[in-house]
């Protein structure tokens, strides 16, 4: 078999995955250069921790490498996003989960689900984001039980929500729902070494994505992540959020208030 035939039969998903992984490579690669300037100035990582008071709960835009605003600013206030994650039952079935994800929230979330049986079949975000290791893992959670997720309008889900959010089994966003993604970081106080920091992105940028990859997360929406430093966020519109199917079901408008 001659070499054109043989790499013509090869499958364009191994092919996509293989371009994918190689780009996540280069990206780690630029971070060592990033993370060994930072290290030199004795400065702290680049990056947001919305639980603390000196940083913007929600980072600007880029556009074109320029900070903007968000699209929509969302409707809740900086002190409630600020807050360790809370879950609030609602009404038919729906899980309310609104604030930071914190260290811990991952065990708090699943003593919630296992507490209310089955009768959780939806999960609200309102989330700025925050730990990667315990997004994932309510991400995994949701998918397992089947659960549903959904962004209301002006509701944010940011940095680490999005994991969250692919997790449900149906993915809903509201028209104005505000959803955005950035590069992995440590949002630590501490100062890790160079290469402890490298070691750390790296491994986690492979987590996230094999985890997304699993969710059925079109693969370009990590790469807008990859892409966007983490003192800023790519928001997704809704064509990219339906093109990485990043929601299962169309942008649904916001409902309407009685008498408008």
């Amino acid at each position: 078999m001659k070499i054109g035939e043989a790499i013509r039969r090869i499958d364009d998903g191994v092919l996509m995955r293989c371009v994918f992984y190689l780009l996540i490579a280069a990206s780690a690669a630029f971070l060592v250069v990033d993370v060994r300037e930072i290290s030199t100035a004795n400065a702290e990582l680049p990056g947001f921790d919305p639980m603390h008071d000196d940083q913007p709960v929600l980072p600007p835009a880029l556009t074109d490498g320029r900070p903007a605003a968000p699209p929509v600013e969302p409707a809740s206030p900086s002190e409630v996003l600020r807050q360790p994650i809370k879950f609030e039952l609602k009404p038919g079935g729906v899980l309310m989960a609104e604030g930071t994800i914190d260290p811990g929230a991952a065990g708090r979330f699943a003593q919630e689900i296992e507490a209310r049986g089955e009768y959780v079949k939806r999960i609200d975000l309102n989330s700025p984001g925050g730990s990667v290791d315990d997004a994932i893992a309510m991400s995994k959670l949701i998918r397992e039980k089947k659960l549903q997720t959904r962004v209301n309008a002006r509701a944010l889900c940011a940095s680490s929500c999005p994991i969250v959010f692919a997790g449900g089994a149906e993915r809903m966003a509201e028209k104005d729902a505000v959803i955005g993604v950035h590069q992995v970081f440590n949002g630590s106080r501490e100062r890790p070494s160079a290469e402890q920091a490298m070691s750390s992105a790296q491994s986690t940028t492979a987590r996230v994505a094999r985890h997304l990859e699993e969710m059925g997360i079109g693969s370009g929406l990590w790469l807008h992540a990859l892409e966007t430093p983490p003192d800023r966020l790519y928001y997704l519109t809704d064509k990219e959020m339906t093109d990485f199917k990043l929601v299962t079901k169309p942008i649904s408008p916001a409902p309407q208030k009685a008498g408008s």
